[in-house]
């Protein structure tokens, strides 16, 4: 960009210094599962409520819109191991409001993470049409996505994990799944409908009914590692299938990847950081797309009071193309680009918005014109003492936090922080036409 072509609240960020960085590694737990097929078909063989499948049924099997470790080679082995038995499976997006709340954008969305008729071999039905199961006390009508309601057998399938936004016994998985995923975009209205705080009540509620009511046989849960690696498949039963969720969800959260901030043998990170920047944000990285339980900035008033991580300033600099235009993420950061803001999808961000009634997902922070820029923004405003000694972490994404980048000032702390190790020289950060170029190792360079 040419001097003349420059806005003037450019110019007056050009000249802050950026901070020399390097290359880090984390270690995290790594337990993993390298066969996803053989896993899922050891887990349904122990499994004595694969007894309900019978030959003939038709089966709806769910599937979300995150970006699940192994998403279709699990998918498709589900598949099998319900057609060997006989049974006629096919599988319903279940994913509340995401891909724009439409039948069409839904099965795009599931395409986007690998997920096609011709992949997984068998039918994806798409609909947002639901029938009602009945109603709460309160009056809130349960709603269950038509075709799953029309089959002979539903089998849930989904990730457990710690939600971005609440806590409480069940969270991020075959409960959840049930109660909103199913519910289409008018169920995860009505669950969403009293407040984010108020959510995992009604998920309760919901997925309670809907147990009572529908043709629910079992659920398959997954478990990932701190890598987004498989680390367990799990089959729970129909019958007390919310209390056995539970115990998996707290595996889940043991195994969440985090930043290297505060004790390392801390339950979580915690303490202080003048800037964060996340290359990506994203659906597949996390359903907010950038994951709060990582960066500490949430959407519920009542989850920050509880946050332990307080970063200054956070620049978010691309929307992964996976996402479908979902840049709900955004929201979160202080400065974003103008590629991540042309990118933002009015139509996907505002039905999950306006469903989840959280609207300041919808929002978006200061654009500046490219990485650079972004970069010298949240520098220069993180109010450091001294902005050329500032604490900076550089990562691809919430999701994968094995390698990151640390400004030089953090490096003292990092040098004798048991689970990292500096790999690489201090460097400058480098840009090609404003894009940040110091490169990611492996998968995600």
């Amino acid at each position: 960009m040419l001097d003349a072509e420059k806005p003037n609240y450019v110019k007056l960020v050009e000249d802050t210094p950026l901070p020399r960085i390097a290359l880090c590694r984390q270690s995290f737990r790594a337990d993993r599962i390298d066969d996803p097929a053989a896993a899922v078909r050891d887990a349904m063989a122990g499994a004595a409520c694969l007894s309900k499948v019978r030959p003939g049924m038709s089966i709806a099997i769910t599937a979300g819109s995150r970006g699940i470790a192994a998403f279709p080679e699990l998918l498709t082995a589900i598949v099998s191991e319900i057609r060997a038995r006989g049974a006629d499976p096919f599988v319903v997006p279940a994913m509340g409001s995401h891909g724009g709340a439409t039948a069409e954008g839904q099965r795009a969305l599931l395409a986007k993470l690998g997920i096609t008729e011709e992949v997984i071999g068998c039918p994806i039905r798409s609909s947002m049409e639901t029938v009602e199961l009945g109603k709460l006390d309160n009056g809130m009508s349960v709603r269950m996505d038509r075709y799953a309601h029309e089959a002979d057998g539903i089998v849930l399938f989904n990730r457990i994990k710690p939600h971005t936004s609440f806590r409480a016994p069940n969270e991020s998985g075959l409960a959840k799944m049930l109660s909103i995923g199913l519910g289409k975009q008018s169920g995860a209205e009505a669950c969403h409908s009293r407040g984010i705080d108020e959510v995992p009540i009604y998920v309760d509620l919901m997925a309670r009914m809907k147990l009572e009511r529908s043709k629910v046989l079992f659920g398959v849960g997954t478990i990932e590692n701190a890598y987004d690696q498989l680390a367990r498949v799990v089959v729970l039963d129909s019958l007390g299938l919310l209390e056995a969720e539970q115990p998996y969800l707290q595996e889940a959260m043991s195994n969440m990847p985090r930043l290297p901030l505060g004790p390392a043998d801390a339950p979580t990170a915690e303490g202080q950081l003048d800037v964060l920047v996340v290359d990506q944000i994203g659906k597949e990285f996390s359903g907010t797309g950038m994951d709060p339980n990582i960066t500490h900035r949430f959407s519920s008033a009542k989850m920050q009071a509880q946050a332990r991580i307080h970063i200054s300033r956070l620049a978010a600099l691309e929307l992964s193309p996976r996402s479908n235009g979902n840049a709900n993420g955004a929201a979160r950061a202080d400065v974003i680009t103008a590629r991540l803001e042309a990118d933002f999808d009015r139509e996907a961000v505002y039905a999950n918005s306006i469903t989840s009634t959280v609207l300041m997902q919808a929002k978006i922070p200061m654009v500046m014109p490219d990485d650079r820029s972004a970069i010298q923004t949240v520098v220069k405003t993180c109010g450091a003492v001294d902005i050329t000694q500032v604490r900076l972490l550089r990562i691809p994404n919430t999701l994968h936090l094995e390698y990151l980048y640390a400004s030089e000032a953090m490096l003292p702390e990092l040098r004798d922080r048991p689970g990292i190790e500096i790999t690489g020289e201090l460097e400058e950060m480098r840009f090609d036409n404003g894009f940040l170029v110091n490169p990611w190792p492996g998968a995600h360079g």
